[in-house]
């Protein structure tokens, strides 16, 4: 489905907390639709070689598996494209945040296989992207609070790209270089 209004540009830096911010700046793309689109065939090349070892690979003590990252990148995408749900049907009620170790350490993700989390990262995505393309310029500019912020659904896109693209980074310069070789 083809949005009825091209997305209007980037977010202000009024539209989201600057822990969000962050993630915002990794996207300078105006076309949000696009990146996040490009993003779901990123994350098939980045894993499409990677072993079920590789996915249970952690570069240090203490941080999470590869496998647990792109579970937290999935559940990021569920939880911020819930709140976009919401705050786009002008839901003025306060969302709640969530501790991401929690949903980390409680996840099912080192019971996964990493092949199935790519298809569910896929699947989510593309849930994600229709509803986003389904929006109307009023809704892609609404705004509501979640974590105690406002934030409006255009930033939380911006967010969700941001998001996956620091997480891909953080796997390419810390988990793949320092993976075991055969």
């Amino acid at each position: 489905m083809k949005p009825a209004h091209p997305v209007l540009g980037r977010p202000g830096s009024d539209e989201c907390p600057q822990y969000y911010a962050e993630y915002v700046a990794l996207v300078p793309e105006d076309d949000i639709l696009a990146v996040l689109e490009s993003q779901i065939e990123e994350v098939v090349r980045l894993f499409a070689a990677r072993s079920e070892t590789d996915g249970e690979f952690r570069y240090a003590p203490g941080k999470w598996s590869i496998k647990e990252v792109l579970g937290h990148v999935i559940d990021v995408e569920r939880v911020d494209a819930y709140r976009a749900l919401r705050v786009s049907r002008n839901d003025q009620t306060p969302l709640p945040g969530f501790e991401q170790d929690d949903y980390v350490r409680y996840g099912p993700f080192a019971r996964c296989r990493l092949a199935d989390l790519v298809e569910e990262f896929i699947h989510v995505r593309r849930a994600n992207l229709a509803m986003f393309r389904a929006l109307d310029e009023g809704a892609w500019l609404r705004r509501g609070v979640a974590n105690n912020h406002e934030v409006s659904v255009r930033a939380l896109a911006y967010v969700l790209a941001g998001h996956a693209r620091h997480h891909r980074r953080i796997i390419e310069e810390h988990y793949l270089p320092a993976l075991p070789r055969p």
